[in-house]
């Protein structure tokens, strides 16, 4: 999911500090006006809801789907499903930052292990949808006749991610979805948005998703949300890493746009549902302004499925649905999903080995939104809004009426801006401990060298740096970057980790340091901000002076930082910075990203 500024504020404010369930419960109630009117809906997929008497009841069935459990009854409904069937076992994989047991449930019928479809509920804890869909699926699968599922696949089941999240519910978070009546948070206990984590891996509960998904290595990955923004009729959307068209690796691509959208979409018409591929909207103010597609970066599932080779898909339910549809969406996806993946297991897994093999030899790292749309839906299927005068904010807000219009929608993609060409490798200083940890979990090779290595290296400075406001556990970085060609004796013990490898293209988003998603944009070398010791100006200035003098580069830069910035221009400390910067042998540190390029 998406969130829109205002509602960032207010999880941001929830979330410090997370509070237990039961005291945000005590919270006031959100009034029942805010949201718009709900429309009214049936479909066959009803049918998959059992009876009031039916011992095997879910939760969520037994409250007419008014409420979802908590962990310790989702997990206790699990166990005993577990002892009754020996289709389904449970397994912890890994502990949340307040100690409590990550779950997972497979489904098979044993013998060889089987290829996996693998789906996880709740990485923002308000939006479980996915959880209680799961458990009325495993159910039917385990009891009720369902279990050919499971002839050509394994179901791996993870009912909640965010469990410390899921565990501080309250009325008043996500205000925005129609359901369930208490819901959790969209950042785990340390206000770390799970899905914006997987590239840089702070969070416990990513590192253990990231060592299940490499012990899985799945056919099918999918991550259940429920989405943001204006009203529609669509009540089931869901999308691919860059919505298929910015994806890298295109086998898998080309499978999930090919094979699983037309499948899972025909599925859910079926079921009396609106699916459509998820419309992230420009301008939730001004829907006809377009719906954005764009490249993503390794830190969602998506744009991290896309980099590690595995076929991502991710449920975007729409917020304004009632829960109850939106859970028996989402049954009707994952059955047709697990379907799919049986039929296609072999087609899947050529996909994923053709891509591995493929070796990207550039990677984009900014973007900018076209110029023109690049394509258009005819009649998207809206619904209507009015406008009226708020005291609150003292302009005009929207108030969406329940009408369902139509209207031709722009798609708005984007244009490449900067594009590097992956080096042959990439050395990192032994002593860099974090990120070493971080591509040792990612799975990406690298070896040490055993002697020192001279080696002509391409060397890149940092200029203007500025420190962005904290963001999931972090103090991001923004930079200018300088490269240079250096020649330089690596010590023993310095690590070198090649492009040319199946995880070559996330090493380059990892390591590249104008990637969106590098160790340096997450502000991972705060030693490298930190000012050289000083001297005196009197032994600066002609050190400076005979730079000036001697390389001409360094001087018409110079002059032309003059010309352009007066401020510099009349500042002396300033000028005398800029000039030492670029001595030689300045610093190791100050303004040098560590990790150098070998060409």
């Amino acid at each position: 999911m998406r969130l829109p500024s205002f509602l960032s504020i207010i999880f941001a404010v929830l979330a410090a500090p997370v509070v237990q369930a039961q005291q945000a419960s005590q919270s006031p109630e959100l009034p029942a006006s805010v949201l718009p009117p709900a429309s009214r809906w049936s479909g066959t997929s009803e049918r998959l809801i059992v009876a009031k008497d039916d011992p095997w009841i879910t939760p969520a069935e037994r409250t007419g789907f008014a409420t979802s459990p908590s962990y310790d009854q989702t997990r206790a409904w699990l166990e005993r499903l577990d002892a009754a069937s020996p289709l389904v076992s449970i397994e912890t994989f890994g502990r949340t930052g307040q100690g409590r047991d990550m779950l997972m449930v497979r489904a098979s019928k044993g013998g060889s292990r089987k290829p996996v479809v693998l789906v996880q509920a709740g990485i923002h804890a308000g939006e479980i949808d996915g959880k209680d869909a799961g458990l009325m699926l495993l159910r039917d699968i385990a009891l009720r006749g369902k279990e050919s599922l499971l002839d050509q696949v394994d179901l791996v089941f993870v009912p909640i991610y965010n469990i410390d999240g899921h565990e501080a519910k309250s009325r008043w978070n996500f205000p925005a979805l129609r359901g369930p009546r208490e819901k959790g948070l969209a950042v785990n206990a340390r206000n770390i948005n799970l899905n914006r984590d997987y590239a840089k891996a702070d969070a416990p509960e990513t590192r253990a998703m990231i060592a299940l998904l490499q012990r899985l290595d799945p056919v099918l990955y999918v991550d259940c949300h429920v989405s943001d923004g204006f009203d529609m009729q669509y009540d089931i959307t869901f999308t691919y890493a860059g919505w298929g068209r910015y994806a890298y690796h295109r086998a898998t691509a080309d499978w999930l746009a090919g094979r699983f959208g037309p499948t899972v979409t025909a599925a859910l018409e079926r079921g009396g549902h609106i699916p459509t591929l998820y419309p992230s909207p420009v301008d939730t103010r001004q829907p006809a302004s377009g719906i954005r597609q764009a490249p993503e970066g390794p830190r969602y599932s998506t744009g991290y499925g896309d980099f590690i080779g595995v076929p991502t898909v991710l449920v975007e339910n729409h917020m304004l649905k009632p829960y109850r549809q939106r859970v028996l969406g989402t049954y009707v996806l994952l059955e047709a999903a697990l379907k799919l993946a049986a039929t296609d297991k072999d087609r899947i897994v050529a996909a994923k080995r053709s891509d591995r093999a493929s070796r990207p030899a550039t990677l984009l790292t900014s973007w900018t939104r076209a110029a023109q749309p690049i394509g258009w839906i005819d009649a998207f299927k809206g619904v209507a809004f009015e406008r009226y005068l708020s005291p609150a904010t003292g302009r005009m807000e929207q108030r969406w009426t329940g009408k369902p219009i139509t209207f031709r929608m722009p798609i708005i993609g984007q244009e490449p801006v900067k594009t590097v060409t992956l080096p042959i490798a990439w050395w990192v200083p032994k002593e860099q401990a974090e990120v070493l940890d971080r591509l040792r979990l990612h799975g990406i090779r690298f070896d040490a060298i055993e002697a020192p290595r001279t080696l002509t290296l391409d060397r890149t400075r940092v200029e203007n740096p500025a420190v962005q406001p904290a963001q999931d556990g972090r103090l991001p970085l923004k930079a200018a970057f300088r490269h240079e060609t250096a020649t330089e004796t690596l010590p023993a013990g310095t690590i070198r980790v090649p492009s040319d490898q199946p995880l070559g293209l996330l090493a380059a988003a990892l390591l590249e340091p104008e990637a969106p998603d590098s160790f340096l944009a997450w502000g991972f070398f705060p030693e490298m901000l930190s000012s050289p010791p000083g001297a005196e100006a009197f032994v600066l200035a002609p050190l400076a002076e005979a730079l000036l003098a001697r390389d001409d580069g360094v001087r018409a830069e110079f002059e032309a930082k003059l010309k352009a910035d007066p401020a510099f221009a009349t500042s002396p400390e300033a000028r005398l910075e800029w000039l030492t910067a670029r001595l030689p042998d300045r610093s190791v540190f100050y303004r040098t990203y560590p990790i150098r390029r070998e060409l």
